[in-house]
Formats: C-alpha cells, sequence, structure tokens
C-alpha cells in the first residue's frame, strides 16, 4: 500500500464489459421470442431463452397442467437457461377457482426459495457444468388432489456478468450499469452516542471516536439478530476497516501548523490512524447504513493498550519506559491490509511504521554496530518522524515515544526500541470491543501488508505474507497446532489465537527458475547462518529466535530469499488453495534490464503523459502466484508462474510488456489489494472470482485507480516464456492470457485515490469497497477531489474537502455481484 519516505511530510506510495460480440440478453428479450420457440426440447441448451434475471411466466399452454372437471388449471412457465449467480422469477399462473398456489423444487441443486404464492425468485446456485433444475407449481381446486406443472431451468456455470467499465478521470466510484454506490463510513463520521456530525473544515476533534482517515483493508463480521457471531448474516456485521494514513492538509482548518507541533494537532493526527469496528445494518433490500451507537463500535487508535506474545514477547527487544518488562505496547499505525482467522478475530497488519520515528544525529554513536543495522535496515533513520508528532510535549510521552533517540541511562528510561514495538500482525476480537488486542510476534517483524490464513481440515493453519517494499520477500508462517474444528465457535477467541499464532515455524521463500520454489525456515539454531556484510552493513550474528522475530529482514537475507518488486496483498483461491502475491511495481534503482529474475522478469519503460516522462523498471507490477506441492500448508517447496502482468495496453510492447495480452478494457497497472469471493456464495464456489485493486501512479494520466474482477484458472495454464529486456532476456513461466471472459474493470474510483479493501456479505449481494485518500495531491484552500460529495453527480462547492470513505455496491436486481 503506501510506501513511506523518512520526511517529514505524508508521501503515498503511487511511487515508491463485454466485448462479445455475441448478442445482448436484452436485444433478444426486445424481439419478444416467443415461448414456444425458447422452450427446452431434448438437450439444446440454445432453444432455452437465457436472460440475465430470469423470468418464467404462464403463456398459453407452454408447462400447463390438468384440471378436474376442467374447474382448475395450472401454468408453471417456459423453460429457461441462465447462469451461476443471477436472480430467476418463477411467475405460475391460476385459471379458475384455485387456492393455496405455491411452488417447491423437484430435482436439481437445493436453493432457497423467496417469496410466496405464483412468484417466487432465487439465486442460481454454483455449477460445474450445466444443470436442470426442475420446480413445480400447484393451486388445489375446491374438490379434489392438487393440480401441478413443472418447468425448468437450465444453470450454466458462472460468468463474468457486466460491461466492463471504461477507463475514466472522472470524481466519482463508477460501476457497471445495472449497480448502484452507496457511501458508509467516511472520515471523521462519528461512532459514539453523543458525538457531532463531521464539519469536515478542519475544526473537529475525537477522533478515538470518529472514522479515521486513509480507509484501507476491511472485513465483514455477521452479526445475529441476538448480537453473537454468524458466519452467515448478510443483514447485520461488524465492519473492521484499517486506516492507514492521513492527508495531513485536510485534517486542520488551515492545514497543518509546523514544528513544534500543537499537541491537540498532533493527537487528532494519531488518532486518525488504526482501525474502526462499526455495526452496519441491511434495512431491507441491501440498503445499509451504519449504527453510531452501537455497543460493538470501537476504535483502535496508536494509543490503545496492546499485548505481546509468542518468541519475542518479554525479550530485551521489545523494553521501553512504558513496558519494562517489554510484553506491553501502545497502539498500531500504518496498518494497511488484513487477515482473518477461522475462529472469528481479525488481524490488522502494521506496515511502513519506520518513517514515524525520528532519531536525532547523536543516536547513532550510542548504538551497537548490530542495533545501529537493524534501525537502518529496518529504516528507522528519519531525523524528524513524519508529521514531527514528537515536537507536540516534552513529557507527555503519546507523543516523545516517536523519538527513538537515546536519552536515558537504560532501556527503561526512554524509547530507544519503541520502533520494535511496530511491525507486527494484531490479532483483534472484533465481539468484545473491552478485550486487548495481541501482538503476534512469531509472524515476523516487517512491513507487512497482510497475512493471508489459510485453514484446512486436517492441516496446519498457514499464514502467507507480503513485505511492503522494493526488493522485499514473501513470508509464510506455519502453525505447531493442527486446525481443529471445534476451534472454530470458541467464545475466548483469542485463546485460540493463542494456539495457532504463537507457536510454529516461520519461513521465507526462494523462487526457482524452473518454475519450482522453496520455503527457507527462519529458525534459530547456535548453526543459523549469519547475515553478510554488504555495502555498509556489518555482519549481523542472531542470538535468539526473538532476535530473528524481530529482525526478520535480515534472517531473509542470511537464507538467500527471492528479493521482489514490493511485495503486497497475499490471497488464496478457496477451491485450488494456490496463494496469489500482489506485487505493484519497481523502479530501476531495484530493478534494472541486468537484475531480473524468473519471478520478477520484466525491466522496461513506460513513457507516462504528453512529456513522455520516463517510468523505468517494473512500474506497471505483475501477479505472481503458487501451488504448495502436495496442497498443504506445511510444505516446504511449492510451483508458481505469473498470473497477470499490468500494462498500459494503448502502448506497451504487447511481446515483453503486455504479456498477458490485455485490452483497454481490462488494462490496469500497480496491483495491490487482492480477495476471492466468499465461498459461501455462488461467486467463491468451483471457479471463484478473484477481485484486484490499484494503487496506481503510471497509469494515471489516462485512468484512476480501480478494481477488476476475474476468473482465474490454475498454476501452469500457461507456459515457459522469454522476456527480452532491452536486448537482455529472461526466462519466466506465465499464466493463460487475459480475455474478456475472465477479466474485467469492474470499477473506477474518484480522483487522485486508491481502491483498497473489499469484502462482500457471505450472501455475495454486496460488496464493499474502501475508497483512500481522494484528492491527495490538493490542500485545504483548493483541493483536487471534492468525493464523495461528487458522488451523485453534481458539483460541490470548491472548498468542499474529500473525505476517505467505504462503499457498498449492490445489483439493482438483487443478484450476486460480478456475475
Amino acid at each position: 500500500m503506501t510506501e513511506m519516505n523518512p520526511v517529514t511530510a505524508y508521501t503515498d506510495g503511487d511511487v515508491d464489459t463485454n466485448e462479445s460480440t455475441q448478442r445482448s440478453l436484452e436485444s433478444m428479450a426486445a424481439e419478444r421470442y416467443s415461448r414456444r420457440s425458447a422452450m427446452f426440447r431434448g438437450a439444446g441448451a440454445t432453444t432455452m431463452a437465457f436472460m440475465g434475471t430470469s423470468l418464467l411466466a404462464a403463456c398459453g399452454d407452454d408447462g400447463e397442467g390438468g384440471s378436474i372437471g376442467g374447474a382448475v388449471s395450472v401454468s408453471a412457465g417456459s423453460s429457461v437457461a441462465t447462469s451461476a449467480g443471477r436472480v430467476v422469477t418463477l411467475t405460475g399462473t391460476v385459471s379458475g377457482n384455485g387456492q393455496d398456489a405455491g411452488w417447491n423444487q423437484r430435482t436439481g441443486p437445493e436453493v432457497a426459495l423467496m417469496g410466496s404464492g405464483a412468484t417466487v425468485t432465487f439465486i442460481a446456485p454454483a455449477v460445474a457444468a450445466a444443470t436442470d433444475l426442475v420446480f413445480q407449481f400447484s393451486a388445489k381446486p375446491l374438490i379434489g388432489d392438487a393440480v401441478t406443472a413443472t418447468t425448468t431451468v437450465r444453470v450454466s456455470p458462472a460468468v463474468l456478468g457486466f460491461t466492463a467499465v471504461a477507463h475514466s478521470l472522472s470524481d466519482v466510484a463508477m460501476v457497471p450499469e445495472g449497480y448502484s454506490v452507496t457511501i458508509m463510513t467516511r472520515l471523521g463520521d462519528p461512532i459514539a452516542a453523543g458525538v457531532s456530525a463531521y464539519a469536515n473544515d478542519g475544526s473537529d476533534a475525537d477522533f478515538d471516536k470518529r472514522i479515521g482517515d486513509h480507509h484501507d483493508a476491511l472485513h465483514y463480521f455477521g452479526l445475529s439478530a441476538a448480537g453473537a457471531p454468524d458466519r452467515n448474516s448478510s443483514t447485520r456485521g461488524l465492519m473492521v476497516q484499517n486506516h492507514e494514513n492521513i492527508t495531513e492538509t485536510y485534517l486542520h482548518p488551515a492545514g497543518p501548523s509546523a514544528a513544534p507541533r500543537p499537541l491537540a494537532e498532533a493527537l487528532k493526527e494519531i488518532e486518525c490512524h488504526g482501525v474502526s469496528v462499526v455495526e452496519y445494518v441491511d434495512g431491507g433490500n441491501r440498503k445499509w447504513t451504519y449504527k453510531q451507537d452501537s455497543t460493538f463500535n470501537r476504535r483502535i487508535t496508536p494509543n490503545t493498550p496492546m499485548s505481546f506474545h509468542g518468541p519475542a514477547a518479554g525479550s530485551a527487544f521489545l523494553v521501553t519506559a512504558y513496558s519494562k518488562d517489554g510484553t506491553a505496547g501502545r497502539g498500531t499505525i500504518n496498518n494497511c491490509a488484513n487477515g482473518v482467522t477461522g475462529w472469528n478475530t481479525n488481524l490488522t497488519c502494521e506496515e511502513n511504521y519506520a518513517g514515524y520515528f525520528r532519531r536525532d544525529a547523536a543516536d547513532d554513536a550510542k548504538r551497537t554496530p548490530a542495533e545501529l543495522a537493524s534501525l537502518r535496515r529496518n529504516g528507522i533513520t528519519s531525523r524528524s518522524g513524519n508529521y514531527s508528532w514528537s515536537t507536540a510535549s516534552s513529557t507527555d510521552t503519546r507523543f516523545t515515544r516517536w523519538n527513538a533517540t537515546i536519552t536515558g541511562a537504560a532501556a527503561t528510561d526512554d524509547f530507544r526500541y519503541e520502533p520494535n514495538q511496530y511491525g507486527w500482525v494484531v490479532e483483534i476480537d472484533p465481539y468484545n470491543p473491552t478485550s486487548t488486542p495481541r501482538k503476534r510476534t512469531a509472524l515476523g517483524r516487517f512491513g507487512h501488508e497482510g497475512a493471508f490464513v489459510r485453514i484446512a481440515a486436517g492441516q496446519k493453519l498457514g499464514a502467507y505474507m507480503g513485505d511492503d517494499s522494493r526488493g522485499e520477500y514473501l513470508y509464510k508462517f506455519v502453525s505447531n497446532e493442527t486446525w481443529a474444528a471445534a476451534d472454530a465457535d470458541a467464545t475466548d477467541r483469542l485463546a485460540v489465537g493463542d494456539k495457532y499464532l504463537d507457536a510454529g515455524t516461520l519461513y521465507v521463500a526462494r523462487f526457482n527458475a524452473d518454475g519450482t520454489g522453496t520455503w527457507l525456515p527462519l529458525v534459530y539454531s547456535p548453526t543459523f547462518p549469519k547475515r553478510p556484510a554488504s555495502g555498509t552493513y556489518p555482519e549481523y550474528t542472531f542470538t535468539s529466535q526473538a532476535d530473528i522475530c524481530v529482525n526478520t529482514r535480515f534472517a531473509a537475507d542470511a537464507v538467500g530469499a527471492t528479493p521482489m518488486d514490493r511485495p503486497e496483498w497475499t490471497v488464496g483461491n478457496p477451491v485450488t488453495g494456490e496463494i496469489y502475491l500482489t506485487l505493484t511495481n519497481s523502479n530501476n534503482s531495484f530493478r534494472p534490464v541486468t537484475g531480473t529474475n524468473a519471478a520478477n522478469p520484466r525491466s522496461y519503460n513506460d513513457p507516462k503523459g504528453p512529456s513522455n516522462s520516463a517510468q523505468t523498471g517494473n512500474p506497471n507490477g505483475h501477479i505472481v502466484r503458487l501451488r504448495e506441492d502436495g496442497d498443504t500448508t506445511s510444505a516446504t517447496t511449492f510451483k508458481w508462474d505469473i498470473y497477470l502482468f499490468g500494462a498500459d495496453s494503448t502502448d506497451a510492447d504487447p511481446t515483453n510488456v503486455n504479456i498477458s495480452g490485455l485490452t483497454t478494457a481490462n488494462d490496469f497497472s500497480s496491483p495491490d489489494g487482492a480477495y476471492f469471493s466468499r465461498s459461501t456464495n455462488p461467486s467463491g464456489q468451483i471457479n471463484p472470482l478473484m477481485w484486484i485493486e490499484t494503487d496506481d501512479g503510471a497509469l494515471t494520466d489516462r485512468t484512476n485507480c480501480m478494481l477488476l474482477a476475474a476468473i482465474p484458472g490454475h498454476v501452469g495454464d500457461g507456459g515457459a516464456y522469454t522476456v527480452n529486456n532491452a536486448g537482455n532476456t529472461q526466462n519466466t513461466f506465465v499464466g493463460a492470457k487475459a480475455t474478456a471472459a475472465n477479466l474485467r474493470r469492474f470499477l473506477v474510483g474518484p480522483v487522485e485515490c486508491e481502491i483498497t479493501g473489499i469484502d462482500q456479505t457471505p450472501d455475495g449481494r454486496t460488496l464493499f469497497v474502501g475508497i483512500q485518500h481522494p484528492g491527495e495531491g490538493g490542500s485545504y484552500s483548493a483541493p483536487t477531489s471534492h468525493w464523495p460529495y461528487s458522488q451523485d453527480g453534481s458539483t460541490p462547492a470548491a472548498s468542499v474537502r474529500p473525505r476517505s470513505a467505504l462503499i457498498a455496491i449492490t445489483k439493482n436486481d438483487g443478484g450476486v455481484i460480478g456475475l
């Protein structure tokens, strides 16, 4: 996500559809094919009427049933065809004096019929091949047995069911025709009783009771009517969302004050970070609102008490003036992507925390060589810290802790090791607002983008994690404990986290040139390799597993992991178990034409804008996927290929840059967020939809950042490929090319935003998406975006400030999103 530079001001990580020629469903309907010509005959699927929302209505004698004495007859309508995830309407008719009319299903995968009487609807189920569902309509005459008639609905496998959204530079979140957008929780919205509405003029305070800024990764946790966890609830739930960073200029009346910072300004900025937990409610037909006074609502900020668990807890690395025994801490910051456990907890991940800390020039001489190397390797080099929070007070430790300079006689006297308290995966119980979040040190410390958790019956838990910086690595944590299904519904959820997340093996990935890969264990022993001296770094010797957990980047260097092009989100296909890793981008300082490898094979120039400004390296990024050998989380080897390459389809070299064959209907740059639809609805079953979000700076001369929907294949569906980088050839392995059938642009965001954070309700009929920092290039006096106020197409006043926000996307006919 956001790649922070160690400077005072915030800089964003932008730096470091149906094209088928087949006739449309609408045109077929408009020509009013007769039901007789569209009726099912034998196995000929082409003779069935096909509609996005299928409507079966009685007409003539199609499907007509008999009657007793000619008094009552019924019709079930014509047979039709549809595809998984679409809404089907069954409408029967009764002639004569019939009563108790109704529908029931006779054959095929069971579906839930919604409604009653002569008209009911259902969502077409997921199927692997064309499958017939038979439904019976019946009515009772005054005397005698019920009269019945049947109709058949043929359901085909899921397909992308929308027209691709075009490139857009508008200040609106654009979605396909037939979809609607509802603005949900925005920066500053109150989430506690008695807190005033957000003025949005820089005067607001109390951000420990308001929605934070820079909406990032999110997850919807279902709630029952009684307020208990309910994985199947699609009408009430808790939205847990990260707030990665801030657009500082919009938070204050006239922008931020210079250092030394006013205490109130610094506190506001600090509390705008972190995580929010907010109750969402569907008022009926997917009309979503949030509940301001819910007892579940909570803000978790950089000032919220935390506890440490795992190998580094209680070690000297975590001792501070606040936590003299190294077991406690305060807060979480720069929360980017996330993870969800199998026991109903949320994992929030601390990404580019390093730039928030200040270290004075005199500090270097006070450090041991090992400490100084660790600080530099993890990026704690700023002389001011982002936003200069440490200057707001000389006594209040909420602010002085952002100064990591050694000032006391011992570690318990200052905050020299405060940076070591960040860079972790943090577990939160969203259902218990009084619980203390736990930092899971066994999963390592680095620029955690996310932590995708894979759980399979009879296997150990696997957590896959990217380190969001150019030239960093892909990690995996494997629990010591094998998954026990009974833990899924435990009431002490954080105790279950202790069981699976505090003991296990941390690995880092090496991608081999032959399309295989190896997981290299990061487990301390006296023979664990030293991190060799390189450049200005001295040799580093590890002393314990706590040392490895705190200095995970050094450990990965030591074992020879593969440096990647800015590893970001990890996500797993719920059917195949394959793991996808987005690699947002790189540049020539990290990926010159002579520095490629098989898993990062491109180095090229993508000219931008009218001036054709050079963008060299891998500015458009790509997505790697892997499949564990034996399909087990504990495998130590895997196979991999490159699923998709980002590219500007208008002018990219089709052989060496636009390798995936993208078009203007599906081209993208800088893939970041990634998500697979839930397995509880048709879009997440059999061939699940994958959603891809972008955090782009390379293609923004043509379009704002976007969300794409894909139906990916599998590792090995392409083949070996040779890329020519200005005369330097690189062999690699690529997936099948993109087509209009398997990749389409679903959403384009407003001006200067990043699309990030995504989840859906269990039924797949609402999609939640985060939109971060619209108008990030503007100022309080001259905003460059007015979103979300511009979402309705109006033109707000020039002074209206933009706000990060979460949106709910629904399909107007009530169907499953994307299908």
